[in-house]
């Protein structure tokens, strides 16, 4: 605790800004792994070691610091090779300028995005078309996009009812919506989920692959059943099934943070606005 008190009280304006620079590359390697499955591995290593540290200082504990201290050659080496895929997603990402600009649909875009979905899931259900739709979030979904045909178009109901028509080559396997409110991909493959807990006693691969990807990431699933055209969504590792178009609207709304009876008139921006109220008292 002194050798603490004695540095905070030592400090210069030029350590000031060493410790600011090294806090900020710090700040900047986390983007590296931001949206990504290892994000959790990596919060639990560094909680584990800091932990660790704090406690072989607090009671002075030597074989603990000078293990601590000789595995960090290894963490060194044993980093790059565990977080080798996200690593080399993110250096992509940079490469293509979008690692700290990623553009994020707006408000609009998703309502329109949700009612299109809701719009085509309710005509599914009513054929008995099978059907799954990812909604990527934050988690980056690339990985599952490249096992798909890209298709980079706008989300329309039409376009989602073709797709999953049973004659078509593209309606076995998911549909991605990325981020920015675009169909990024058809017929994409998605992992399985391993659990016992699905609801229902006769649950296809659809189900699996939706509750399989909410499992690995944020996003949301929207799938409709072939064998009894029941609609269901996905999101954290739980499935909602049994789910009518206006419970799903509803749920869509919520993880989005919009309200479905939100009135058009308080989406308009303050410049609008102004000039609405000048035209109203112009005569």
């Amino acid at each position: 605790m002194q050798e603490l008190l004695w540095t905070v009280n030592n400090l210069t304006l030029r350590d000031g800004i060493d410790i600011g620079l090294v806090a900020l590359l710090f700040f900047a390697v986390s983007f590296l792994f931001r949206g990504t499955q290892a994000i959790a591995l990596l919060r639990g290593t560094l909680f584990v070691l800091v932990l660790l540290i704090l406690v072989s200082g607090v009671f002075q504990l030597q074989a603990l610091r000078w293990l601590l201290s000789n595995s960090l050659f290894v963490m060194a080496v044993a980093i790059p090779v565990i977080f080798q895929p996200e690593l080399r997603r993110a250096l992509e990402r940079l490469g293509r300028g979008g690692l700290f600009f990623g553009q994020v649909a707006s408000d609009d875009t998703n309502q329109q995005v949700i009612e299109n979905i809701c719009t085509a899931a309710e005509r599914l259900a009513e054929r008995k078309h099978g059907a799954l739709i990812v909604l990527e979030r934050e988690s980056t979904l690339q990985e599952y996009i490249r096992t798909g045909v890209h298709l980079n178009s706008d989300v329309t109901a039409p376009l989602l009812l073709t797709i999953f028509w049973p004659k078509t080559d593209l309606h076995d396997g998911a549909v991605i919506v990325n981020r920015q409110g675009r169909l990024s991909a058809a017929a994409a493959v998605l992992p399985l989920s391993a659990s016992r807990n699905l609801p229902g006693k006769k649950q296809g691969l659809r189900h699996r692959a939706a509750l399989g990807i909410s499992e690995v990431s944020d996003a949301v699933c929207v799938l409709v059943s072939e064998e009894t055209g029941r609609i269901a969504i996905a999101n954290g590792g739980r499935m909602i099934v049994r789910v009518d178009i206006k419970r799903l609207r509803t749920i869509l709304y919520a993880l989005y943070g919009l309200h479905a009876d939100q009135d058009p008139q308080a989406k308009r921006t303050w410049r609008e606005q102004l000039l609405a109220w000048i035209d109203h008292l112009t005569p």
